[in-house]
């Protein structure tokens, strides 16, 4: 049983909570908006809906950033909750590009949002001269405003057409995808290390097309800090899962973790180490159409990459001498 510790602003903690929160927003934004357009304040979100129409593909041709947001003291309040770190392994140089494979997802993935969506960990120190983008769902880039924070933060859409924007202007961009998706989220639970990995190709490719080096990176600890409750795929609340997957683009996971008093559950993760190691750079040669040859060839250094960086660091970071890093 973890020891526990009081957490400072547990109300940003919450709402992280992410997507449902954003889901819930959602909901509750958009006919306020509407509502407010047959009222006295109907310019406000006149304003803004026109505002939303000329912005609309912000989100895919680099997005809108704050250095502002990135260091908001909240971040830092989140960072020393558990704490999270990240460790540089080797230095990326700003003449390039990058192309960073994130692992695990865990349900939240606090250790990337910290690491790469802030300035908590101090990434433009440990990395001068390269700009971090974690991307994420597209449809999150509709909801109003929230699109607006997601910007502010660094994320852009996984879409295609956002990430070959981000790879074909300029040098020192790093996007960051969390390549097993939304499905890894039901594989996450505590001492698990398994990753949805071995058909997951499409950023190599990607990464290819543009020449950006590949890197590898493992997040100690993402899926120690819930548990979570895992059905039977027969059950009716497996079916109920994947049906609001295919609806919403992510999984309704049930999990729990501390409440606010000593030894109760609660939504509040468990106040456990998270490190984030990026690897080394594998670097990958720019090839319009790459055959598929060329792909696997860099599929599978990447995951021996990415499989050394797990091994070479599992013992200092929590993990027993014998856990095994699992491909599926």
């Amino acid at each position: 049983m973890p020891c526990f510790k009081q957490p400072k602003h547990f109300q940003s903690l919450i709402l992280l909570h992410w997507p449902l929160s954003y889901l819930a927003l959602f909901w509750i934004v958009q006919p306020l908006f509407i509502y407010l357009l047959f009222t006295s304040l109907w310019p406000l979100p006149a304003l803004y809906f026109a505002w939303l129409f000329l912005d609309w593909k912000t989100p895919e041709q680099g997005g809108r950033r704050s250095a502002w947001v990135r260091n908001w003291y909240v971040w830092t309040q989140i960072r020393d909750y558990f704490p999270i770190t990240i460790l540089k392994t080797k230095d990326l140089s700003p003449e390039h590009n990058y192309l960073m494979g994130v692992h695990p997802h865990g349900l939240l993935t606090f250790g990337a949002f910290c690491n790469f969506c802030t300035e908590a960990t101090g990434f433009s120190k440990i990395f001068p001269g390269i700009t971090p983008h974690l991307a994420t769902l597209s449809w999150f880039f509709k909801i109003p405003l929230i699109r607006d924070y997601l910007m502010a933060k660094g994320v852009c859409s996984v879409s295609q057409p956002a990430i070959d924007y981000l790879l074909s202007h300029g040098t020192g961009n790093l996007v960051g995808i969390v390549v097993g998706g939304v499905g890894e989220a039901l594989q996450s639970v505590p001492n698990t290390t398994t990753l949805i990995l071995q058909k997951r190709k499409g950023f190599v490719r990607t990464a290819l097309q543009h020449g950006a080096h590949l890197v590898p990176t493992f997040t100690f600890g993402e899926t120690e800090v819930y548990e979570q409750v895992l059905y039977q795929k027969d059950s009716w609340m497996y079916k109920f899962q994947s049906c609001f997957r295919r609806l919403f683009g992510f999984y309704f996971c049930v999990f729990y973790g501390r409440g606010f008093s000593r030894g109760s559950a609660g939504l509040l993760p468990y106040p456990l180490p998270i490190t984030t190691v990026v690897g080394e750079p594998l670097p990958v040669p720019k090839i319009e159409k790459p055959s598929q040859e060329v792909v696997d060839k860099y599929h599978t250094l990447y995951m021996e990459a990415l499989h050394k960086l797990f091994d070479q660091h599992k013992t200092l970071l929590g993990c027993s001498k014998t856990q095994k890093l699992l491909f599926l």
